[in-house]
């Protein structure tokens, strides 16, 4: 299950939550619009996306993941097939926001890591660190190779296969999903579910001190760990999203063509790729907050030389 989303999210990664950038420069240009223009759409879906996630979420608890999932798949399928046609910038605010981004969120970001948290309880951090992996490694492969077609058959072409292979290659991996593992007869973390279910077994101990460790979603609001913890989230999720989404058109203003801009994100995202087992692996041997804090202050650090009108 962790391999089918994984599996999606690199397409994902790679055709949207990276690929956004290399569409950047060649839509602005073609339809005439600003780059302010064009980065409001990108802030526009963020801002949606916080407001779908409490309906999304009831959906995911209601439904299971898979019907999210699915439909997701399809929608960003459709909405970059769309957006290939698209001559306005009217048109490109309804298919971006009104279809891709509305799907992407629910079933690209959302829904996997249910899948993870849902099959997994002892090893749920290496689960979740694999699906977490999966969309930079799409970019690290997908994104260069989205930039080249771009180049070579234009923005629209590339757009258009883009959708082809969310349909032909996600669509069907999304409907070999499964709700839970006791939906298969299993039990969390592969184990085989008992016919007559032993007492104090681990897998229910496990799940019995994972549900002692747990807040409910009302506690956790009413501690001010958890508000302070949302505020820095968010500011980091501000900084990074406009730093990748600006990526190429950064990189070109810097003196670079954006065949190598491209390059430079791919290996941005293989870096990103990298940290993510680093970072898990000194997560469990370290104060978590003061690595979280380390890892808000050395990305902010870097931030301002890009001010900078020097070429380097």
């Amino acid at each position: 299950m962790v391999g089918l989303v994984s599996a999606i999210r690199v397409v994902g990664g790679g055709l949207h939550q990276f690929g956004f950038t290399v569409f950047f420069l060649p839509i602005s240009q073609d339809l005439g619009i600003s780059r302010a223009a064009t980065s409001l759409a990108f802030s526009l879906s963020r801002a949606q996306g916080a407001i779908e996630a409490p309906l999304v979420g009831y959906l995911i608890d209601r439904y299971g993941p898979r019907p999210i999932i699915v439909t997701a798949v399809f929608l960003a399928g459709v909405g970059y097939i769309l957006l290939s046609w698209v001559n306005s910038y009217t048109g490109f605010m309804v298919v971006y926001l009104g279809v891709i981004c509305l799907a992407f969120i629910a079933g690209f970001v959302h829904s996997p890591m249910v899948v993870a948290n849902s099959w997994f309880i002892r090893h749920r951090a290496r689960a979740m660190t694999v699906v977490s992996a999966a969309v930079p490694i799409g970019g690290a492969l997908i994104s260069p190779l989205l930039a080249i077609g771009v180049a070579s058959v234009g923005w629209r072409w590339a757009a258009f296969a883009s959708g082809c292979i969310f349909l032909l290659v996600c669509l069907p991996l999304s409907f070999q999903l499964k709700r839970s593992p006791e939906s298969m007869g299993l039990l969390p973390d592969g184990e085989m579910a008992p016919a007559k279910p032993e007492r104090n077994s681990s897998a229910d101990e496990a799940t019995n001190n994972n549900a002692i460790a747990d807040f409910t979603s009302r506690q956790s609001m009413k501690t001010w760990v958890f508000w302070l913890l949302v505020m820095s989230m968010t500011a980091r999720v501000t900084c990074y999203s406009t730093a990748t989404v600006h990526f190429i058109p950064l990189m070109v203003w810097k003196g670079l063509s954006e065949g190598a801009a491209a390059s430079l994100l791919g290996a941005f995202a293989l870096i990103n790729l990298v940290a993510h087992f680093v970072l898990g692996w000194i997560a469990d041997r370290v104060n978590k907050p003061k690595l979280l804090a380390a890892c808000h202050l050395l990305p902010a650090l870097s931030l301002p030389p890009l001010l900078s009108d020097s070429d380097y």
